[in-house]
């Protein structure tokens, strides 16, 4: 099993910043990738971001390229997501999923949809006011 923990949401005006981080616990050696995905009041959730555990490869929606970044720090079992030039659109709970064991390299169909994740952190939320 692996326990993840959401922290860093807040409220921001449009055009600000904010970076979430998610701390993995458990049998992180077992995961291949860790993500962001968001669910804003009445909408599905959906994905944000998600990079590889073990190698380079990363992947966002596109309507974040460019404004989020996302990066991962191993030895604090720790997974970021930078957030800039927030938008009113970008209000949301975000959460924070992992993905276990796989063999073969990553593709965004892996990850892209909230069934590819094994693991679910509670959620934090962004409320970016206009």
């Amino acid at each position: 099993q692996v326990q993840l923990v959401e922290s860093g949401g807040g409220l921001v005006q449009a055009g600000g910043s904010l970076r979430l981080s998610c701390a993995a616990s458990g049998r992180t050696f077992s995961m291949s990738a860790m993500g962001w995905f968001r669910q804003a009041p009445g909408k599905d959730r959906e994905f944000v971001a998600a990079i590889s555990w073990s190698s380079s490869w990363t992947s966002l929606t596109d309507s974040v390229k460019g404004r989020f970044t996302i990066s991962r720090d191993n030895a604090k079992n720790t997974v970021y997501l930078q957030m800039n030039s927030l938008k009113p659109e970008d209000t949301a709970v975000y959460y924070c999923a992992a993905r276990g064991p796989q063999q073969r390299p990553l593709f965004y169909s892996d990850v892209g949809d909230p069934k590819g994740m094994n693991y679910w952190g509670k959620g934090t939320l962004v409320t970016v006011s206009s």
